[in-house]
């Protein structure tokens, strides 16, 4: 497989998040991959915008880009598509081609990302 972003890592509570949540998700782990692979690649690499990734705006912060993706689909949750409910947050290095994912949550569990952990990380 040809690597499509210099570096993908993930914070330890971006994890811990994911961890809990594939427990009722359990294709999460391969939809992430698959993720990274179309969308992340089609909206940084290629410049194609179907809307489903967003920058977040208010935050103050320059760089890196920081992003919420609302189109995120989950082969467990069955008949939702795109539309599934999972978001996720990530800094987007420009510059060095890295994807740092910050957050995914179910938007059934909790309504919004957490903006204080966002600006704790990335904040200068």
């Amino acid at each position: 497989m040809k690597k499509i972003f210099s570096e993908v890592r993930r914070l330890p509570e971006f994890d811990r998040d994911l961890k809990k949540l594939c427990k009722r998700f359990r294709t999460l782990d391969e939809d992430l991959n698959v993720f990274i692979e179309r969308q992340l690649q089609l909206f940084h690499k290629l410049g194609i915008d179907n809307r489903g990734c967003v920058r977040m705006s208010g935050l103050g912060i320059q760089y890196p880009e920081i992003y919420k993706a609302r189109k995120f689909a989950c082969k467990s949750l069955k008949g939702k598509g795109a539309a599934s409910g999972i978001r996720i947050t990530y800094a987007y290095y420009s510059e060095e081609g890295i994807i740092e994912f910050i957050e995914i949550y179910y938007k059934g569990d909790k309504p919004s990302e957490d903006k204080k952990k966002i600006l704790r990380r990335y904040r200068s």
